[in-house]
């Protein structure tokens, strides 16, 4: 297919834009050329080549273009729509030390226990 040939062609050079601005930018130490097609390759073999040009094909085969280009690729990739990652983040720390302070009250406990079965056996012998 014409279409499908032009939006995979269209992926890779949305591809190159951004490998060409992170070497402008200085983020690789490498010689630009190389840095940038290691990076290719990274993208093409963790599948992220495939994926930006199946969405995009799905988005130009779309009979009704969807309002929200972004929300359409997102709920494409799979990502669920309306969610505030940074909330997630702050409930995520949150319940991350949650569960530190009640593994410290269960160790403690624990101990607690010991030592009174402890006592016990020693209280019956």
């Amino acid at each position: 297919d014409n279409q499908h040939c032009l939006l995979y062609t269209l992926s890779k050079t949305i591809l190159k834009k951004i490998t060409a601005e992170e070497i402008m930018s200085g983020t690789f130490s490498q010689s630009p050329d190389s840095k940038k097609e290691e990076y290719r390759r990274y993208l093409e073999k963790s599948g992220v080549t495939d994926a930006i040009t199946k969405v995009l094909v799905g988005l130009y085969e779309e009979p009704d273009r969807p309002p929200n280009a972004i929300d359409y690729i997102k709920k494409y990739l799979g990502a669920p729509a309306n969610v505030d990652v940074d909330t997630l983040r702050t409930e995520n720390e949150e319940m991350k030390a949650k569960i530190k302070e009640l593994t410290k009250q269960v160790e403690h406990l624990s101990d607690k226990l010991e030592v009174r079965t402890r006592q016990e056996k020693s209280g019956k012998a």
